[in-house]
């Protein structure tokens, strides 16, 4: 295991204490407010950052450029963002697959070295716990990133996990990673990036990952991945490095900070579900239009959590559906009812916002199954009054991520 820039990871055995119990961590502190922070806290206060509490951590809404500007930035050069507070793990051992296999949903045996996938946690029920990206590393470990919103239950779903397994013989063990995180997107994103890379970035399709020092930082973590819809990067770099990162990649003129308010719209326009407002324990993957999640194998085998409540749901009929919704007139929120062609509720609005890109209101939300088909004219309850929505494929605005030809 590479382990550059000092002690890269927190090593946790069968005794280890989850994020935020007290152990000692310095990839976060908390302020006065109780609320946790970044290592680039003081940066983004330096840099006019408007903080906001999300998921229990300080971290910026937005910058000098309004939402708008930084969302549209964003989409035709690149934007930088702090996602340090996501968890990343590692996951060590021989049984390091069966491991994550047996809480996830998608076929991690068969990815290649250094691919990743994005995957789900399920629960008995077929709820989803949470969505989280797992990647083979060369490196002979996993390599695991999981929502902030839901660190400290899934710490606890991975470690009590893998204490079962131990028991029964099995050989795995969790290192929980105090590495910074930062997301480079946008379609200038890996021209900024080569410039200070020795690895040939072409080479470096979606969802796949490589350590290479990156503008003289060694053992930094790249993958091609990011939840914009754009190309772009995630660099897992070492903690006392991240500031210098950081302000070496702020002085090519393309690159802009960007925050929480860009990456949620950002999201939306690219179809991509946030954890809390559109997938939950109470939605399965079939619901929520993530059967693409489901490993073939794992489909025939039926041996991840949920799988007599999920796979049963591909081929049948589900009660209720997510969708894409696009709208004209006042913007579409979280909790509105969504309505029949005769007025009858059918359904909510779990994401919405006007589009920055297609100058409509963009959304999605759950409809009863019958209701969901692409094309049919739905409406969505806006201050009492009945708005026209039309059902839409997603992503509402094209994806660009690199594949190789």
């Amino acid at each position: 295991m590479l382990r550059a820039g000092g002690r890269a990871a927190l090593r946790v055995g069968p005794r280890g204490r989850e994020p935020g119990s007290g152990g000692r961590r310095r990839c976060c502190s908390s302020g006065p407010d109780g609320l946790k922070q970044t290592p680039l806290h003081a940066f983004h206060r330096q840099q006019g950052g408007r903080m906001v509490n999300f998921a229990g951590w300080s971290m910026p809404v937005h910058y000098a450029l309004s939402h708008l500007e930084s969302h549209l930035h964003t989409r035709q050069h690149c934007s930088l963002f702090d996602v340090s507070h996501m968890l990343q793990t590692k996951v060590f051992g021989r049984d390091r697959v069966k491991f994550m296999e047996s809480l996830v949903v998608g076929d991690i045996a068969e990815l290649k070295p250094d691919q990743g996938t994005l995957s789900l946690f399920t629960n008995e029920e077929g709820g989803i716990l949470d969505d989280l990206i797992v990647t083979s590393t060369s490196e002979q470990h996993l390599y695991v990133v999981s929502n902030a919103g839901c660190r400290e239950k899934d710490w606890a779903l991975m470690q009590g996990q893998a204490e079962e397994l131990r028991a029964a013989g099995g050989d795995v063990h969790l290192e929980v990673s105090e590495n910074a995180l930062l997301a480079l997107q946008g379609p200038s994103a890996v021209q900024v990036l080569q410039t200070g890379v020795s690895d040939d970035l072409a080479k470096l399709p979606f969802m796949s990952s490589a350590v290479m020092g990156v503008f003289g930082v060694p053992g930094c973590r790249v993958t091609r991945c990011g939840y914009t819809g754009e190309d772009g990067v995630e660099i897992s770099v070492p903690i006392g490095r991240v500031l210098e990162l950081v302000e070496l990649l702020l002085r090519d003129p393309q690159v802009q900070l960007a925050g929480l308010a860009a990456r949620d719209s950002l999201r939306l326009e690219a179809g991509l579900c946030l954890y809390g407002n559109d997938i939950d324990e109470t939605t399965t993957p079939v619901e929520a239009a993530l059967v693409w999640t489901l490993g073939k194998r794992r489909r025939v085998a039926m041996d991840f959590p949920g799988a007599p409540v999920i796979v049963p749901q591909i081929k049948g009929k589900v009660k209720r559906k997510r969708v894409g919704l696009i709208s004209t007139g006042p913007p579409i929120r979280p909790h509105m009812p969504i309505l029949s062609p005769e007025g009858r509720p059918i359904g909510e609005v779990t994401s919405g916002c006007p589009s920055p890109c297609l100058k409509k209101n963009v959304g999605m939300g759950y409809v009863e199954g019958e209701q969901s088909r692409v094309g049919m004219v739905l409406a969505v309850e806006v201050r009492k009054k009945s708005c026209p929505a039309l059902v839409t494929r997603m992503p509402f605005v094209p994806t660009r991520y690199h594949t190789l030809k």
